[in-house]
């Protein structure tokens, strides 16, 4: 069995914003709000490890389609987390919602979410235990008129 060791140098800039830089070599910054004593000037700890959730299944999703030889013209994921009202405020139900525009077969897209979810995504499988987390998806038809004969060029319709 593998195991690999992560790290992060962690510095502090000024009052609560953080720099951190990867065992990789990339930088990142932390930050809070002013209401929490911060500058504002970053994204939370907390922002961040929705971000990574979402990163993590994006790219999960985006390799497996390619495998699939879907053609994926758009990727978009929307992820919003609900959290405790006292501390330590974690997250008490995580929705993601996945948008795909190309030539993407439903089955494809949800087997992708699926392998995912349940056996690739390494954010997903540490807060699992701790966090209802919902996936849905929303898939759109390619704009390649090769691929989509019923697109139509240049027209937009309001379906809504």
């Amino acid at each position: 069995m593998v195991s690999d060791t992560l790290s992060i140098d962690l510095l502090r800039m000024d009052g609560l914003s953080l720099a951190a830089r990867t065992g990789s070599g990339h930088w990142l910054s932390m930050d809070t709000s002013p209401a929490g004593g911060g500058h504002g000037a970053a994204a939370s700890p907390v922002e961040l490890v929705l971000a990574a959730l979402a990163g993590c299944m994006a790219m999960d999703v985006l390799s497996m389609l390619e495998k699939m030889h879907a053609r994926v013209e758009g990727f978009r994921i929307e992820a919003k987390a609900e959290r405790a009202p006292e501390p330590p405020r974690v997250f008490t139900k995580v929705v993601l919602t996945i948008r795909v525009r190309g030539d993407v077969k439903p089955r494809q897209l949800e087997r992708a979410i699926a392998l995912s979810h349940e056996r690739y995504c390494s954010v997903g499988a540490m807060l699992k235990p701790t966090v209802p987390i919902e996936h849905h998806y929303v898939l759109e038809a390619s704009t390649n008129p090769a691929l989509n004969p019923d697109t139509e060029i240049g027209v937009t319709r309001n379906d809504g």
